[in-house]
C-alpha cells in the first residue's frame, strides 16, 4: 500500500516582523543611522514597501529568512524546482543511508480511478525490485568490502559488524536506482523572503507544476500566518500555464532518440566532457596573483604555486572552505570551464547541490524518449541476477508511463513513475574557485560513484589543457599529503584505499 499523506509544510524558524524589517532596511539606505523595525509606520508600509519592490530593489526583502520543514514531497519536485536554482539551503533525507522500507510516494490527485490503478501498481512494482536488489547486492558489497579491508586477517567482531553495516548501506545506495522519482523525501529548507516571492511567481515553471504550486502556496500561507503584510502588500501573482515560456517552445511529447544519441556521441566516451574553457587561464590567474600580492617578481609557476600549492597556501587545507573569503584565492574566478555530462537523476540530485556550479538541466517531460533510457550502476550491471531485476523494473516503469500517456495523462504526471536511474543530459559551468571545492569533495572514493567518475573525467581534462592549475587538485587525502595530518578527513569513514599514493590512478571497486 502506498503512503501519500500529501505535502507537509511547516514554518519552523522565522523573523518576527519580516515586512517591517524590509522597510527599515530600505530606510537605512537614506538615513545617517540604522533604522529598526519598530520605527516603521503604516504609511511607510503602504508606500516604501511597494515602491521598493516594484522598482526592483529586492535586496531589502532578502534579509528576512524562513526555515521550513518539508515532508511528503517528491524527489522530482526537489530536483526540478526546489533545488533547480542556487539561492537556498537544505538538508535532505538521504536515499544512500536511509533504507526505504515503506512505499511512500507522491500520487497526483488529478488521476482518475483507472489511471491511479496503473500508477500505483507501477510504484509498488518498483519497490519490490528495490527490496530484491537490496537483498541480492548486500553479499556482493560485503565481499568487496571484506577484500578491501582484509577482514579475514582481523579478529575483531566489532570490525566485522562495521563492515556488515557499510555493506548494507552500499547495497541500498545502489538499489535505489529503481526507486521512482515520485518517492517521498523530507528536508529542512531555508530561503530568503525575496526567493520565496520568486518561487511563488515561478511555481508552474518546470516538470512538477501541480505539486510545486501546492507546496509553495502552503509555504506562503505559513509566512502570512506570522506576517500577512509580507505577501499582501507586495509581490507578483503566480504565472499561469499560458505565461510559461517553456510550454510554448517545447510542446508535450516524448523525447527524440536521435537527439539523445547525438548528445551521447558528443561525450566521446566521457561521463563529463570538457567543451569550453578559458584558454589563457594559467596566465590570467598568475597575473591576478601578482596584482593581489603586489609581487611582480613572481614568475607564472611561482604565482600559481602561491594560490594552489598547500605548502604555500594553507587555506587549501581548511575544511571550512574559506576560499571565497581570501583575496588570494579569488584569483581563481578568472578560469572558467564548461562540461557536457550525462548522469542518472539520483546522481544529479546530489551533483546539483554544488549550487555555485550551475547547470542547464532539461525538461524531462519533453526529452525522455519512449524507450528505456537509464544509467545502470556497475555493481548491478556486472551481476547477472541483479541486472535482470533492474532491467525488468525499468522496462515496467517505462511501460506504465507509456500507458498513462496513451490515456491522455500529462507528461509531467506520467514522468513521476520513471526510476532514479533515468538519464539526465545537460551542460554545467563553473569557475576554478567553485569547481576546486567540488572536485576536492567528489574525487574522494566515498563520493557517490557516478559523481566521482564525472569529477575524475573533469580533472583529467583540465589537467590536459592547464597542467599547472591541476597539479594540486584531488581529494583531501591527496591535497594534504606532506602538509597536514590526518591525510584522510573522513575519520572512521576512511575508504580503506591509500588514494594519496597513486592519485589520479585509482582502481575503484565499489
Amino acid at each position: 500500500m502506498i503512503i501519500d499523506r500529501g505535502p507537509e509544510v511547516r514554518l519552523r524558524n522565522w523573523f518576527d516582523r519580516p515586512y517591517d524589517g524590509a522597510i527599515s532596511a530600505a530606510r537605512t539606505c537614506y538615513s545617517p543611522r540604522v533604522i529598526d523595525p519598530d520605527e516603521i509606520t503604516d504609511r511607510q508600509r503602504r508606500s516604501i514597501g511597494p515602491l521598493t519592490f516594484d522598482a526592483g530593489h529586492h535586496t531589502v526583502f532578502q534579509h528576512a529568512t524562513f526555515e521550513f520543514a518539508l515532508a511528503g514531497i517528491s524527489r522530482q519536485l526537489v530536483w526540478s524546482f526546489l533545488h533547480g536554482f542556487p539561492f537556498y539551503n537544505t538538508e535532505q533525507q538521504s536515499q544512500r543511508y536511509v533504507r526505504l522500507d515503506a512505499v511512500a510516494a507522491h500520487v497526483p490527485p488529478e488521476l482518475d480511478r483507472e489511471d491511479r490503478a496503473i500508477y500505483e501498481a507501477s510504484i509498488e512494482g518498483s519497490w519490490r525490485a528495490y527490496r530484491e536488489l537490496t537483498e541480492r547486492l548486500t553479499p556482493v558489497t560485503r565481499s568487496i568490502l571484506g577484500e578491501l579491508w582484509r577482514i579475514q586477517d582481523r579478529k575483531s567482531l566489532a570490525f566485522g559488524k562495521s563492515v556488515d553495516l557499510d555493506a548494507g548501506k552500499r547495497a541500498i545506495e545502489t538499489a535505489r536506482y529503481v526507486i521512482p522519482i515520485a518517492c517521498h523525501t523530507a528536508m529542512v529548507y531555508t530561503v530568503s523572503g525575496i526567493v520565496l516571492h520568486r518561487l511563488r511567481r515561478m511555481a508552474r515553471v518546470g516538470d512538477a507544476p501541480q505539486e510545486a504550486t501546492v507546496v509553495v502556496d502552503r509555504m506562503v500561507a505559513e509566512v502570512e500566518r506570522i506576517d500577512s503584510d509580507f505577501f499582501q502588500r507586495v509581490g507578483m501573482a503566480p504565472l499561469r500555464d499560458d505565461e510559461v515560456v517553456e510550454r510554448s517552445l517545447a510542446p508535450p511529447g516524448v523525447g527524440d532518440p536521435a537527439a539523445l544519441e547525438a548528445f551521447d556521441k558528443s561525450l566521446d566516451g566521457f561521463t563529463s566532457r570538457l567543451i569550453d574553457y578559458s584558454a589563457r587561464a594559467t596566465e590570467v590567474i598568475a597575473d591576478s596573483v601578482r596584482h593581489v600580492l603586489g609581487r611582480l617578481d613572481l614568475d607564472d609557476d611561482a604565482a600559481i604555486a602561491c594560490v594552489l600549492d598547500p605548502a604555500k597556501n594553507p587555506y587549501r587545507l581548511e575544511t571550512l572552505n574559506v576560499s571565497a573569503h581570501t583575496p588570494l584565492m579569488r584569483t581563481l574566478v578568472h578560469a572558467h570551464y564548461t562540461f557536457r555530462k550525462k548522469l542518472s537523476h539520483t546522481a544529479d540530485s546530489q551533483d546539483q547541490r554544488h549550487r555555485t556550479v550551475p547547470g542547464s538541466r532539461p525538461l524531462l517531460s519533453r526529452t525522455v524518449p519512449a524507450r528505456v533510457d537509464v544509467v545502470e550502476p556497475e555493481l548491478i550491471r556486472d551481476d547477472p541476477a541483479c541486472h535482470a531485476v533492474f532491467t525488468e523494473a525499468v522496462e515496467a516503469a517505462w511501460d506504465a508511463r507509456a500507458r498513462l500517456l496513451a490515456r491522455g495523462v500529462s507528461p509531467e504526471i506520467a514522468l513521476y513513475l520513471l526510476p532514479n536511474a533515468v538519464a539526465v543530459r545537460f551542460e554545467q559551468s563553473g569557475t576554478l574557485l567553485d569547481l576546486l571545492h567540488k572536485w576536492t569533495l567528489r574525487t574522494c572514493i566515498n563520493a557517490q560513484r557516478e559523481i566521482w567518475r564525472a569529477s575524475m573525467d573533469e580533472v583529467e581534462q583540465v589537467r590536459a589543457v592547464h597542467p599547472k592549475l591541476a597539479e594540486h587538485i584531488g581529494p583531501p587525502c591527496f591535497v594534504r599529503t606532506g602538509h597536514a595530518r590526518p591525510r584522510c578527513t573522513e575519520g572512521s569513514h576512511f575508504c580503506g584505499v591509500p588514494v594519496w599514493r597513486s592519485f589520479p590512478e585509482i582502481d575503484r571497486r565499489i
